[in-house]
């Protein structure tokens, strides 16, 4: 039985003492808000005062290793989301009929919720766990240390006046984490921090969906485009779904969209999101605004090997990523079952903190690899519109596209597609394939003159719904 201190009490805390509690060990969660969510989910979701999760209000939709490790892990919470209202969407229910099935097929799935569904699921487990201590409204202040070796070992938390020892100490605080500035005023070598700024700006308003009206408007794409902002919706639990728009931090229009009438004109120019509001949904939020957002990587292990041993981090302290592809919830998750699973091997601390870091290397960093790249290709589009309608698009921008479109009415190469949306391949993997390619030719030879389009707005449309003479924005 391993001793673990888990410093804050997010999906990626609550994951990793739920985990470890049923593997048998002995858990204390130090979390420094005392609110215990669940008894109201609207209540909780909307009028939660959360600073340090900015994102917890914005639009998630949870992908297929959440699924994966919660069935594996905790099937009774995965059964709770679904009791609470959530929704499952394999990718390929977007044909009429299901192509003949393949392994693997069923577990591409999206799990369509709020993130405070899966989060209430979360504290009701661990609440119920008898070997996890669950401490809300007590912050964790500081770390203890062994320094016999070279490398210093943690050894615990401090709260108040207060010590609690540990065999593992896992830093679950977020993006803003303290952890790394108490190993500095400690005298450990640097954390080594990688940060990527993003240049993008999500507005999302959420709706409910009338109790007598139909729930969805039929096979409607989630997304729609213009070179300078696109449009998205996410439908949700218990008839929820959120509008979102995208647009550069540099767009001079983006703070007439907090403006709801605003937001509402142009969120209906995108033909994804005008299909849904066709609906006549009832707005039941203000228009959430969420910018500022980087990509960063924090790890604590530099060129010479780990900075500390008994600490590692799991979720947001270790990848915090721009939520487009909403993958933070899966790396989480990830890294929750990896510790539980490993947990055992931390009576060595320092041979448990080394391979933490390589699994975390081999298995997260790709993905965080990905979202920069995307981000930054997003970015600068939103940003240099024109650049878009007049350079003719690359043939690897074409061939993106071609896929894109492709996969919407062929089987084959929408797997591959979900795939690469569900962290299960890499978009080499999974479209470098002799079959997927054979079936792109074939398309574009049906489709010689294709070439990647816009569904939204064009600029002057955008910004003549973007001028309301009545917003004080």
């Amino acid at each position: 039985m391993t001793r673990v201190a888990i410093v804050g009490g997010g999906m990626g805390g609550l994951a990793a003492a739920l985990f470890l509690g049923r593997r048998g060990h002995r858990v204390t969660l130090f979390e420094q808000d005392g609110h215990r969510p669940g008894r109201d989910l609207d209540e909780d979701f909307f009028h939660w005062n959360r600073p340090g999760v900015p994102h917890a209000v914005q639009p998630h939709g949870l992908l297929a290793p959440v699924r994966t490790v919660l069935r594996a892990e905790a099937p009774d919470v995965y059964r709770a989301t679904l009791r609470r209202g959530a929704r499952e969407r394999n990718e390929l229910d977007w044909f009429d009929e299901r192509p003949p099935a393949r392994p693997g097929d069923d577990d591409l799935v999206t799990l369509q919720s709020r993130r405070i569904v899966l989060e209430a699921a979360l504290h009701d487990a661990v609440d119920r766990e008898p070997g996890v201590d669950v401490r809300r409204g007590e912050a964790a202040e500081g770390l203890l240390f062994d320094r016999k070796d070279e490398i210093p070992q943690v050894t615990g938390v401090r709260f108040g006046a207060r010590e609690h020892p540990a065999d593992l100490v896992l830093d679950a605080a977020g993006r803003r984490s303290p952890v790394p500035g108490w190993l500095a005023g400690a005298g450990c070598r640097d954390a080594v921090v990688e940060n990527h700024r993003v240049g993008i700006a999500y507005f999302c308003r959420w709706y409910r969906l009338r109790p007598d009206g139909p729930r969805d408007p039929g096979r409607v794409r989630g997304g729609s485009v213009s070179p300078f902002a696109s449009g998205g919706v996410f439908p949700s639990d218990n008839g929820v779904l959120a509008a979102s728009l995208m647009v550069s931090t540099a767009d001079p229009t983006r703070a007439a969209l907090r403006d709801p009438g605003v937001f509402e004109r142009a969120a209906r120019m995108f033909p994804a999101i005008a299909a849904w509001l066709a609906l006549e949904p009832e707005a039941v939020s203000g228009v959430l605004a969420m910018g500022g957002l980087h990509n960063r990587w924090i790890s604590l292990a530099d060129a010479d090997g780990p900075v500390v041993t008994g600490l590692v981090g799991v979720g947001d302290s270790v990848a915090y990523t721009n939520p487009t592809t909403g993958q933070g919830i899966s790396m989480a998750l990830w890294a929750a079952q990896w510790v539980s699973q490993h947990a055992d091997e931390a009576e060595d601390p320092a041979s448990f903190t080394a391979a933490y870091h390589r699994w975390t290397r081999r298995t997260l960093r790709p993905w965080f690899d990905r979202q920069v790249t995307a981000d930054r290709a997003q970015a600068d589009q939103l940003a240099n519109p024109a650049r878009v309608s007049t350079v003719p698009a690359s043939p690897a921008a074409r061939e993106r596209a071609a896929l894109a479109a492709c996969a919407l009415e062929d089987p084959l190469v929408m797997r591959a597609r979900a795939k690469v949306r569900h962290l299960v391949l890499t978009a080499d993997q999974a479209y470098g394939t002799e079959e997927v390619r054979a079936r792109l030719a074939h398309w574009l030879d049906r489709h010689p003159d294709f070439t990647p389009s816009f569904d939204g707005p064009t600029r002057a449309e955008w910004e003549a719904a973007t001028a309301h003479p009545d917003h004080t924005v």
